[in-house]
């Protein structure tokens, strides 16, 4: 079982930068696809980045976060970040960190079914 522990959210102005981190414990930490979904109050948890098992370590994300968001992982430390730079009013969420095994090759990595475990989630605010 992986537990999931997100920290490093917090209320910030639009512009500024913040670095979430996710520490993983309870598994094989290099073996897992890692992502980050957010939820707005009242809409559905979306897909933010995911970064791969894999030694060159391919990196995804939606079109939301290409250009600012930057996920990174330390697998010496069972840990992965998103690197938020540029922040809007609309980045405002509850910030989530997922893995999921690397047997899964269904459904798509930015799809909550593909993905086992979830932390609990940390709150980004920002204000304009």
């Amino acid at each position: 079982q992986v537990q999931l522990v997100e920290s490093g959210g917090g209320l910030v102005q639009a512009g500024d930068s913040l670095r979430l981190s996710c520490a993983a414990s309870g598994g094989t930490f290099s073996g897992y696809l890692m992502g980050w979904f957010r939820q707005a109050p009242g809409q559905e948890r979306e897909f933010v980045a995911a970064i791969t098992w894999h030694k060159n370590e391919p990196t995804f994300y939606a079109n939301s976060a290409k250009g600012r968001f930057a996920i990174s992982r330390d697998n010496a430390k069972n840990t992965v970040y998103l690197q938020m730079n540029g922040l809007k009013p609309e980045d405002t969420a509850v910030y989530y960190c997922a893995a999921g095994s690397h047997r899964k090759t269904d459904p798509p990595l930015d799809k909550m079914p593909r993905y086992d475990y979830w932390g609990q989630g940390t709150q980004v605010t920002v204000s304009s």
